[in-house]
């Protein structure tokens, strides 16, 4: 049974000591960032030896590619994607042509993806930035009301599931009022309930039954003074699998993030006591990953579940001219092809 975690990996190949460390705690799946990646070639014989680690031809590979600044195959090998931000500015033009061009989008770069063997992508963004709010979301966002957001997000959804690739909503239960960024710091959130179940839940509720999310580390005062969302059991019992309904795959956002306190063997405990279904880590320190893996479960059942329930929604994809989506798509938002 795999141990409900997913690690990143130091760099370009596998060292022998990841080898038998991933052998031994065979994690669920593994994450790849910008250290990892050269070339296809590379990439693609990296995710290939990951997957080798722990017998699994099916692991789950992740990535970050939203677009902008959150991108981590960036040219030449790959075509350089827009941040969420032009797409929120057309839909205010031509919401139509903004939805048409978001899905082209994210088929583009779920092709991209699947070529490499990477199934699933961290994305999209469902966080509601407000005014003054730390920039960690900025032009991440499809838009500044819920509304927007969750009617432009799925457009990202079905267009990486258009090419057989797992989105993972992000970060729930939202992360738009945070004045800093947790990688740094933990934010402190004191919007009233009413506030946050009318602009940070409503995208959350709306793709309640997409495969995978990840949670937020952020303190809601309203929900629970004393824990991050990532850690609290109230947050994840009462709102993400209550109130916001959400029933596929809960992974934590990193461990490694400055927002948390405590030891790693405390973060992963805290996390997974909460509900996370698994724990993210994603620096490749191996002392980290050490202390995260003598912490970790089995897989529940419900978790396996959960993510059977995801990789069902996956299509098969359709054909489609890489070039021509390109020149549309950059057509439609104004930019350079």
């Amino acid at each position: 049974m795999p141990a409900a975690s997913i690690f990143g990996c130091s760099g370009l190949t596998l060292t022998d000591e990841e080898r038998r460390f991933f052998e031994a705690v065979n994690p669920l799946g593994f994450i790849l960032f910008a250290r990892n990646v050269d070339n296809p070639a590379q990439v693609k014989a990296l995710v290939e030896s990951l997957r080798a680690s722990v017998g699994r031809a099916d692991a789950p590979v992740l990535i970050d590619q939203e677009g902008g600044r959150v991108q981590r195959l960036r040219p030449p090998h790959w075509r350089k994607a827009p941040p969420g931000e032009p797409f929120a500015a057309l839909a205010a033009r031509d919401l139509a042509a903004a939805r048409h061009a978001l899905r082209l989008n994210f088929r583009l770069i779920g092709r991209e993806l699947a070529a490499l063997g990477i199934d699933v992508d961290c994305a999209p963004v469902l966080d509601v930035p407000v005014q003054g709010a730390h920039d960690v979301i900025g032009d991440r966002a499809y838009g500044r009301h819920a509304a927007q957001v969750s009617d432009l997000a799925g457009e990202v959804i079905e267009g990486l599931l258009d090419e057989g690739v797992l989105p993972v909503i992000k970060h729930i239960p939202g992360h738009g009022r945070a004045m800093v960024d947790s990688h740094l710091a933990l934010p402190v959130v004191d919007a009233s309930l009413a506030e946050l179940e009318t602009q940070d839940f409503p995208p959350f509720h709306a793709f309640r039954h997409a495969p995978w999310a990840m949670t937020a580390h952020v303190v809601y005062t309203a929900l629970d003074a004393g824990a991050p969302a990532t850690t609290s059991k109230r947050v994840i019992d009462r709102v993400i699998r209550g109130a916001i309904g959400f029933d596929g795959l809960l992974i934590s956002d990193d461990l490694s993030m400055k927002a948390l306190g405590g030891s790693f063997e405390e973060r992963t405990s805290a996390s997974l006591t909460a509900g996370c279904d698994v724990v993210l880590h994603c620096n490749g320190d191996m002392t980290e990953m050490r202390a995260i893996a003598s912490q970790l479960r089995p897989l529940t059942d419900a978790a396996r579940i959960r993510l059977a329930k995801g990789e069902a929604q996956k299509r098969q994809p359709q054909a489609l001219d890489p070039v021509a989506a390109h020149a549309e798509v950059s057509n439609l938002l104004g930019l350079e092809a």
